[in-house]
Order: structure tokens, then C-alpha cells, then sequence
């Protein structure tokens, strides 16, 4: 038969999501429904602290209001999908609309690891290089970073997006995910996606693992420099401005190795299991960790936690 006979235009498709799992769908809507207005509520907040307070208007807490802005944008781009497919058992969504949804999901987790990746040499510099600092972070350096690292983002989105758009779907336009994530968009394919294969590996070395590198490097200089502080508190005073950081690209690269990294199951009655356990997983890193951000950066940190209170309490007189 030939070939253009078996192929079919979709022009939607439909996500499975928790489907499968019907008795988990109510309680997954009520708790994703709560993170979701943590972190609209948390990143929000840190967004508003890092524009009105002056004393946060340093390089670091630019890159916070950044990461910020960037996961109230990650979450805006799926979790009303997310909540919606737990309400609606089989939830379709236009081809064009699953495009635009994996463009935005793509942009944001590649801007966030080379901003993560920004925000560890501004420490490195803060802690090895004090002096130098002023010069090395200053405005004409730090916003450029921030730019390059949304440019770096998107241009990889737009690459990784418009060559999964272009293959030919064959009939099955059922995604087994909440959202349009790429992995699982990809095995729906009825043509050779071994270009895009490479091209995610490529990706992925650019995004993951050369920002891991470039952090695990800035942080041995910054521990060896640190070490080298005489007094218990000081070494306590420097290590704890760039902690809040540390966690963050913990958890963040944490859960992306655990998605990514894992070898699959070979049992055939395990499969189920396997794709719960991956639509999990993809949940936690896309709702858990921006909820997460916010709280890890507010405890840690005294500026903010002042900003905060002197929002807080300027909103109260105005009232």
C-alpha cells in the first residue's frame, strides 16, 4: 500500500493523562490546583520584591526575579492543561495549540538550566572575587546574561518544536501524557526520527550538561575558597549566600536526571507502572520544583524574607 494512503492529518490530539487511573484523577486535581496557586502566590511575590525594594536591585536577585517569571510562565503553559485532563476523561487539544504548548514547556526548561548556570558564576564571583564583583557583575554584564539565557531558551524550543511538528502522524493521535511532551508527541511519528533524536542529544549536552558541569566547577572553587576562611561564621556567612541556589539546582536537575535518566523497564507487565511512574515524575519536576523555588529562596535568605515584611506591611498602612 502505498505510503501516503496510511498517512492521516491530525489535527488533534488526545491526552490520556490519569485516565487510566480514574480514583487518583480528584485528589491529583485538588493538590495540583493548590501548588498552582503556591507558586503563582510564592514566584509572584518574589517577582514584586525584586522590582520595588532598591536593596534588591543586585545582580543575584535580577536572576531571581528571572527564574521567577519563569516558572509562573513553565506552570501557565501546562497546568491548566493538567487540571483540565483530570476533569475531562478524554481531553483533546488542536494540533496547532499542542505546538504552541511544547514550544513554551521547551523555552522555559532550557532558559532555566542556562539561567541556573548564570546564576552559579555571579556566585562564584561574589564569593572568589569580591572585589572585582561591581566590575564583573555589573548591569551592562548581568542583564545581557539573563537575555541570552531566554534566547538561548527559545531559539532551542523553536528548533526542537518545528522538527517535531513536521513529521508525519499516521492515525494514533493519542499522547500518553498530561501535556505535549515531546518524548511522548515523538513515538506517535510514522516517519524515521533519528535527526531528531540527535538533535534532542545535542540539545541536551548544550542544556544539561554543560550548565551541570559549569555549576559542579564554580562550586568547587567556591567550597575551596570558603574552606579557606578562617573563622567558623564567616565560612558560614559566604556558604550561606549561595546555598538557596545549591537546592535549587538540586532539585531541579535531581528530577530531570530521574525522568530522563532512568533505564526503562523490560517487563512487559510493568509498562503501566513505568508510564505512571514517568507521568509522575514529569509532574513533580513541572509543578513541585517553581513551587518549591520560592519557599527554598524566602527561608533561606534574610533580604527577602525583609523585602517581604516591608511589603507586607506597606500594603497594611496603605489600607
Amino acid at each position: 500500500m502505498d505510503n501516503s494512503n496510511q498517512t492521516s492529518t491530525v489535527v488533534r490530539f488526545i491526552l490520556l493523562g490519569l485516565s487510566a487511573h480514574p480514583n487518583l484523577e480528584k485528589m491529583f486535581f485538588v493538590l495540583i490546583l493548590l501548588m498552582y496557586l503556591v507558586i503563582l502566590l510564592g514566584n509572584g511575590v518574589l517577582i514584586l520584591v525584586t522590582i520595588l525594594d532598591s536593596r534588591l536591585h543586585t545582580p543575584m536577585y535580577f536572576f531571581l526575579g528571572n527564574l521567577s517569571f519563569l516558572d509562573v510562565c513553565y506552570t501557565t503553559s501546562s497546568v491548566p492543561l493538567i487540571l483540565d485532563s483530570f476533569l475531562t476523561p478524554r481531553k483533546t487539544i488542536p494540533f496547532s495549540a499542542c505546538a504552541v504548548q511544547m514550544f513554551l514547556s521547551f523555552a522555559m526548561g532550557a532558559t532555566e538550566c542556562v539561567l541556573l548556570g548564570m546564576m552559579a558564576f555571579d556566585r562564584y564571583v561574589a564569593i572568589c572575587n569580591p572585589l572585582r564583583y561591581p566590575e564583573v557583575m555589573s548591569k551592562a554584564a548581568y542583564v545581557p546574561m539573563a537575555a541570552s539565557s531566554w534566547m538561548a531558551g527559545i531559539t532551542n524550543s523553536v528548533v526542537q518544536t518545528s522538527q517535531a511538528m513536521r513529521l508525519p502522524f499516521c492515525g494514533d493521535n493519542i499522547i500518553n501524557h498530561f501535556t505535549c511532551e515531546i518524548l511522548a508527541v515523538l513515538k506517535l511519528a510514522c516517519a524515521d526520527i533519528s535527526i531528531n533524536v540527535i538533535s534532542m542529544v545535542v540539545a541536551n549536552m548544550i542544556f544539561l550538561v554543560i550548565p551541570v558541569l559549569f555549576i559542579f566547577v564554580s562550586y568547587i572553587f567556591i567550597l575551596t575558597t570558603v574552606l579557606r576562611i578562617p573563622s567558623a561564621e564567616g565560612r558560614k556567612k559566604a556558604f550561606s549566600t549561595c546555598s538557596a541556589h545549591l537546592t535549587v539546582v538540586v532539585v531541579f536537575y535531581g528530577t530531570i536526571l530521574s525522568m530522563y535518566g532512568k533505564p526503562k523497564s523490560k517487563d512487559p507487565l510493568g509498562t503501566d507502572k513505568q508510564d505512571l511512574s514517568d507521568k509522575l515524575t514529569s509532574l513533580f519536576y513541572g509543578v513541585v520544583t517553581p513551587m518549591l523555588n520560592p519557599i527554598i529562596y524566602s527561608l533561606r535568605n534574610k533580604d527577602v524574607k525583609a523585602a517581604v515584611r516591608n511589603l507586607v506591611s506597606q500594603k497594611h498602612l496603605t489600607e
